[in-house]
């Protein structure tokens, strides 16, 4: 088990302020493009994050093979070389399946796995999901991710009240936002470290109740809005905080969500628009045609809210 991922403290410092989630690039042809993410991730720990956080979503294993989640992580942990912490990510597995995948992540490098167990129907249970989190926490530290319990917060609060005396759990990321994640913090961040997902407005809403840091759009194309928005938490600025999520998160996020194909679409677009990588993904999934990429780009242009690759890191 990795030592670095069992401690608490850590983890907890690699996951305080902004950090970068991993998205794979592709080609035009739909084949992973090695050089495109290694500017990536070169990228990303130049602009300070301490995390390489892959994630099912963020890190399109939804279209990626279960062989080539973990030749991706194996890819990461290698760019990564312990400058980061390295968050492997699974697919979903049933619990004999994750605990084989478990194995693999932590021989391939990985401090710590990010355990997104499957619930389709109600089909698991209190007792069923503290099993499958305690067999993979034997082989690996865990972070736990809030995102199965989007429709059963009840069941949720129950399962990490049950877990909070796992050594091997250390870490949590919420997706669900709102009261819950406000009783997620109170509830868990004593014991764990806590990160919000998506934008920076649900890390100031978790704020007063625990949590260390956010998944940040904005390391990957204008690092500056990210450091600015963290150095008003650190200074107890809240309204200066509030001033950076009006001026730039919510023009990014209005123009994201709004593209055809959706946030992910959009984030490839901009990875192109700043010098990083191509913008293409996979069939079925949306990419931009030169028009709607070229609008996209106008726009973000126009507010100020992209910095070029080798300015960003200069």
């Amino acid at each position: 088990m990795s030592a670095r991922g069992s401690d608490v403290a850590w983890v907890r410092g690699a996951l305080t302020g902004p950090m970068t989630s991993v998205h794979p690039v592709f080609t035009r042809d739909g084949d992973l493009d090695p050089d495109g993410l290694a500017r990536c991730i070169e990228h990303a720990i130049g602009a300070g994050s301490g995390t390489m956080l892959l994630t099912y979503g963020d890190s399109l294993h939804s279209i990626l093979s279960d062989r080539e989640v973990g030749e991706l992580l194996r890819v990461v942990v290698r760019i990564t070389a312990g400058r980061a912490m390295v968050v492997a990510a699974d697919r979903q597995w049933p619990t004999r399946i994750e605990m084989e995948f478990a194995a693999e992540a932590r021989e391939a490098g990985a401090d710590v796995l990010m355990v997104l167990p499957p619930t389709w129907g109600g089909s698991a249970t209190a007792d069923s999901l503290v099993a499958h989190y305690r067999a993979v926490a034997e082989t690996i530290p865990v972070m736990l991710v809030t995102a199965p319990f989007l429709a059963a917060q009840a069941l949720g609060l129950e399962v990490l009240a049950r877990l909070l005396d796992d050594p091997s759990i250390v870490a949590l990321k919420d997706d669900v936002c709102g009261e819950f994640a406000r009783r997620v913090g109170s509830l868990c961040h004593d014991r764990w470290a806590i990160i919000s997902g998506g934008q920076k407005q649900n890390h100031l809403d978790m704020h007063p109740y625990g949590v260390d840091g956010y998944m940040s759009s904005y390391l990957h194309v204008n690092p500056s809005v990210a450091h600015a928005y963290w150095a008003a938490i650190v200074a107890g600025d809240l309204a200066a905080a509030a001033d950076v999520i009006e001026r730039y998160d919510r023009p990014l996020f209005d123009a994201l969500l709004r593209l055809p194909g959706g946030f992910d679409a959009g984030i490839h677009a901009a990875f192109e628009a700043v010098g990083l990588a191509q913008r293409w993904r996979r069939g079925p999934y949306h990419d931009l045609s030169d028009g709607e990429y070229g609008s996209f780009v106008e726009r973000l242009q126009e507010g100020g809210l992209l910095a070029p690759f080798r300015a960003a890191v200069a």
